[in-house]
């Protein structure tokens, strides 16, 4: 069986209030047309379909017609649930569409949909928090997603002699992270890789940087688009598997290319705006990131220099007084610090020495139980 892997498409997200709608178009229409090059039987898209849970009306509209389109080839389209997305308003209608091959999965209800693909068995498990599991298996003890997910898993009763796939959206640990997603609390969201021996294939969501875990049979797609500047260097891809009878697989990647690309310039803004610099380079409509070394600040910086670079996204400076702006320092780092290292900086400003181990431990388990519910 042949199938691509798909995940985070985070259609209607904004990114520095920029929106990506006609970014996602293209590239929606570039998977459509490797989906047409390569005839897999299956598509698989692991979750974060939308990137809100009520999403605006262009981006049902978008993703609508990417369904239609996805469902008048001759493949089965098998969709998931993420975190950013309300699963219920997901699985509207999935039963009216399920005969046009665009199979999407219900809120958890205890049980995980199975479908069969060229005999290979599909399993269609949404985003889970323990306290979804624990609703339905009270008797076993679930204390983290790796329990739960566990218990998820162990009651499926997989036949060992048969090829089985999972779809699932989790947070695996170890997994390399970007500033675009979701930040957990002190790793409480971690799944253990070894949950997932029984299958294989597991066709993740949730890390926007396509990446194996441990295996290739355990995998994230990525993003098919970049949605922060962590990721400028990153290359997009589409996941493409064919998993042989005899449980062979084999894992490539296609290329996507961006209809803009996302960019980090550095220098003076003398040197940014000179006609022989700009006129050598393919960033005016690219989305930017500068960062201005100038020691005095460029009255209305953002300004000038959208004129050049029109789709300027952020701008920041770094010289003398930012490197010794120890507030600056703490701001940086906050997208990438998890809420307990974040709380703890905030203490040890506050009362001019960290936390101790009781105050660390109280505070991790406030916020892993948060977290949970």
């Amino acid at each position: 069986m042949k199938f691509i892997h798909l995940s985070d498409l985070h259609i209607g997200k904004r990114v520095n209030e920029f929106s990506m709608l006609e970014d996602q178009k293209h590239i929606l229409n570039q998977i459509l047309d490797i989906i047409d090059s390569e005839h897999p039987d299956a598509v698989f898209i692991a979750g974060d379909i939308y990137d809100k849970s009520v999403p605006p009306t262009e981006a049902v509209e978008l993703l609508d017609d990417f369904l239609f389109r996805l469902s008048e080839r001759e493949t089965e389209t098998f969709i998931i649930s993420g975190n950013h997305d309300s699963a219920d308003r997901l699985a509207f209608a999935s039963r009216l569409i399920e005969n046009s091959g665009v199979h999407i999965s219900r809120v958890y209800n205890g049980k995980v949909a199975r479908y069969t693909v060229e005999g290979v068995n599909i399993y269609l498990l949404p985003f889970l928090k323990p306290a979804h599991v624990r609703r339905y298996f009270e008797d076993e003890k679930i204390g983290s997603y790796t329990d739960a997910m566990r218990v998820v898993v162990d009651s499926l009763n997989l036949d060992a002699n048969q090829r089985n796939i999972l779809i699932t959206h989790q947070f695996v640990t170890g997994s390399s992270r970007t500033e675009s997603e979701e930040i957990s609390v002190g790793g409480a969201d971690n799944v253990d890789t070894e949950v997932f021996a029984p299958f294989d294939y597991v066709a993740l969501g949730h890390i926007h940087r396509p990446q194996n875990c441990g295996s290739e049979r355990i995998r994230y797609c990525g993003t098919p688009l970049k949605y922060s500047f962590s990721e400028a260097k990153d290359k997009k891809s589409v996941t493409v598997g064919e998993l042989a009878d005899n449980g062979e697989l084999t894992i490539r990647t296609v290329p996507l290319v961006p209809e803009r690309e996302m960019v980090e310039l550095k220098g003076s803004y003398d040197e940014l705006t000179s006609k022989q610099f700009y006129d050598n380079t393919t960033y005016r409509e690219d989305y930017v990131h500068i960062t201005l070394t100038d020691e005095e600040d460029i009255p209305d910086a953002v300004g000038k220099l959208r004129a050049i670079y029109h789709k300027l996204m952020k701008l920041d400076y770094d010289n003398q007084r930012t490197r010794s702006d120890s507030s600056l320092s703490l701001d940086a780092q906050a997208d990438t610090k998890t809420p307990p290292e974040l709380f703890s900086d905030f203490f040890t400003a506050q009362n001019g020495k960290p936390m101790n181990e009781e105050q660390e431990a109280y505070i991790q388990s406030m916020m892993e139980s948060v977290w949970e519910g």
